[in-house]
């Protein structure tokens, strides 16, 4: 707990200070539809299973519902907010990550493949899926345009790394395909294979990537909260001790509160008493 301690102070300072090349970046990357041990162990997913080993890997963490919509709401606010299916013309008012990294002054920026530009607010196109990015259901982004034009199509991102100015917090969100749920593992591995390092070239040395997945198959949970099945979840980066394994039971509360700890912000909801992965980051 003294590691996860230091480096959140150590993070935090950072940002206050307000020095943008010591400010840590944090990307988070969302898959689907697979059990832990789908994934860990499977020889399908060699770039994710060699990404685990060298990095850290969260042994026990968990989705927190089914299907896939209530656990993107539950990243980004805390809560499912009463959503219990992928609706498309549901509409949240309550606060969120991006509305706390806005007001807060931290730049941010959610890439969606397929997405065919900036706050599109349709149900789907192509290989893009609106159920599968959550800030497009939160009025306090959607409705705002300074809030708004920070969701934004996959190509800006490869822009984004090419001028380095890739911003602080980073949601990536893959199509149907790489994201696994039209397409194999093997598929997912080979996207992740090519888009991971060079993310990773661009965080600095307080930066770390988080790739998880939205559910499991099964009903598995923790914490005291119902379960959207056990998911591997890696966090990796020159921020992060090598082959570290926390085995502390944690859900997507989890990662939001990390999120939002790193960067200084008031926790969400069920974020407030999560345990955070701080732990996995290097003194």
């Amino acid at each position: 707990m003294r590691i996860a301690a230091a480096t959140a102070a150590l993070l935090l300072l950072a940002v206050t200070a307000g020095h943008a090349s010591a400010s840590p970046r944090v990307a988070v990357v969302v898959l689907e539809n697979r059990e832990y041990d789908k994934v860990i162990g499977n020889d399908a997913a060699p770039y994710l299973n060699a990404l685990a080993r060298r990095n850290a890997l969260a042994t026990r963490y968990y989705g927190v519902a089914h299907p896939s919509l209530p656990n993107y709401i539950a990243l980004l606010g805390g809560s499912t907010l009463g959503i219990d299916e992928n609706c498309t013309g549901c509409v949240l008012r309550g606060d969120n990550l991006a509305a706390q990294l806005s007001r807060a002054g931290v730049g941010w920026r959610a890439y969606f493949e397929g997405m065919p530009h900036a706050c599109f607010a349709g149900a789907e196109r192509g290989d893009y899926v609106k159920r599968h990015n959550p800030f497009m259901y939160f009025r306090p982004v959607f409705a705002l345009a300074r809030r708004c034009r920070h969701v934004v199509p996959l190509a800006r991102l490869r822009a984004d790394l090419r001028r380095r100015s890739l911003p602080a917090f980073s949601w990536i969100g893959p199509g149907l395909c790489h994201g696994g749920h039209d397409c194999g593992l093997d598929t997912v591995d080979r996207w992740l294979a090519r888009l991971i390092p060079r993310i990773v070239r661009r965080l600095g040395r307080q930066g770390f990537v988080v790739v998880t997945f939205d559910e499991g198959t099964s009903d598995r949970g923790c914490c005291g909260r119902p379960g959207g099945g056990r998911v591997a979840t890696i966090v990796a980066g020159p921020a992060v001790r090598r082959r570290a394994r926390l085995r502390r039971p944690m859900n997507h509360y989890s990662l939001l509160a990390t999120i939002e700890t790193v960067f200084g912000l008031p926790r969400l909801r069920h974020a407030r008493g999560a345990p955070t992965l701080l732990p996995t980051l290097a003194r």
